[in-house]
């Protein structure tokens, strides 16, 4: 099994009334000896907005804003803003979150090119309901039936007014085009799901959300596959490029008797086209284990959503039980090789 060095809470919330309930989930992206941190703040009634802090080297705390970098300022995004992840491609770094009204959770793209001001530039993700997704998704025959268990929303349209509709989050671009166009994970419940045919994001119009769940079938990158992702997957950090493959490091999810158990995972797909998984590792990367991973806000979590690379050591940004951040690292050499072990039988 690979070795996983777990360094401990970078990051604990504060006193600061935008972050006193706490910091979790945070983008990560390394420029020079710098990691810039864009983290999940809470505030009491769990209003999230986007905080930011800079590492010197992967760990040393250097700066830290006082104030949210982002706020929600768009009716989608109202009740607030979650779990961010960042990517550059060529000039601009696309920052994606997921914006949450009180009732839907879709992803959204913000854009800057210089890492403190950003453009929004909204929900990037089909706005539809589970019943619409449904109808679509079956047109060749069933789906998966966690899709019914994990995303029919009836019982919120009966307290609300607003209308519910399919929850799409952990929205990742890949940090490069790929033949010229942009690719990126996104999930709907239980599964992972990739897009890589827009040259232009306003493409991604209403028509073609439409064609893309007719053919949803082959839109399922990754699906829950080892008893410790077996409830449900989702996307975690930026997929990393290797001349083995985009590197994948997601969250999977397992019921336990105390309840869901979060842990990191890692997954290799193919370099020239990713929806095509060629290897996964058949146990945890890591997983909670000790008191600030399993308890806090959420018990029982470790959500990586950021790495940063120094020379072959891959540092993995995490929320800890949904109330502080965390840092764990791997060799990438050791852990291409436990991948490379763990080939899938169409990709040797």
């Amino acid at each position: 099994m690979i070795t996983v060095t777990k360094h401990g809470v970078i990051l604990r919330k504060t006193n600061l009334e935008f972050e006193n309930e706490g910091v979790l989930n945070p983008a990560a992206i390394r420029e020079g000896d710098s990691v810039h941190l864009f983290y999940r703040a809470v505030s009491k009634g769990n209003y999230s907005t986007i905080g930011y802090c800079k590492l010197k080297g992967p760990m040393v705390l250097e700066e830290r804003r006082t104030s949210a970098l982002i706020t929600p300022e768009f009716y989608y995004e109202s009740h607030g803003l979650e779990d961010a992840r960042i990517v550059k491609i060529d000039d601009l770094y696309y920052l994606t979150y997921t914006a949450y009204d009180g009732i839907n959770a879709l992803g959204a793209l913000a854009t800057s090119k210089d890492l403190q001001h950003f453009e929004k530039y909204g929900l990037i993700v089909p706005q539809i309901t589970y019943d619409e997704f449904s109808q679509l998704a079956q047109a060749k025959g069933l789906i998966n039936e966690k899709y019914l268990r994990y995303n029919e929303h009836k019982r919120l349209l009966e307290k609300e007014e607003k209308q519910a509709l399919l929850w799409d989050k952990n929205l990742i671009f890949f940090p490069r085009k790929i033949d010229g166009k942009f690719c990126f994970l996104h999930r709907i419940k239980p599964d992972i799901q990739i897009l890589v045919s827009v040259q232009d994001l306003k493409e991604l119009t209403p028509e073609f959300w439409k064609q893309y769940f007719l053919r949803f079938d082959e839109c399922i990158v990754l699906a829950p596959e080892y008893d410790h992702e077996v409830s449900y997957i989702g996307g975690g950090c930026p997929p990393i490029e290797t001349a083995e493959g985009w590197l994948i490091i997601y969250h999977g999810v397992h019921d336990a008797v105390s309840g869901y158990v979060y842990s990191a995972c890692a997954a290799l797909l193919d370099l020239n086209d990713p929806r095509k998984e060629i290897a996964r590792l058949p146990y945890p990367l890591f997983k909670p284990e000790l008191e600030w991973e399993l308890k806090g806000e959420v018990n029982n979590v470790c959500f990586p959503t950021g790495t940063a690379l120094f020379d072959d050591t891959l540092y993995i940004y995490y929320g800890a039980a949904d109330e502080r951040i965390a840092c764990a690292s791997v060799s990438l050499t050791d852990l291409l090789a436990e991948l490379s072990l763990n080939r899938k039988e169409h990709a040797k």
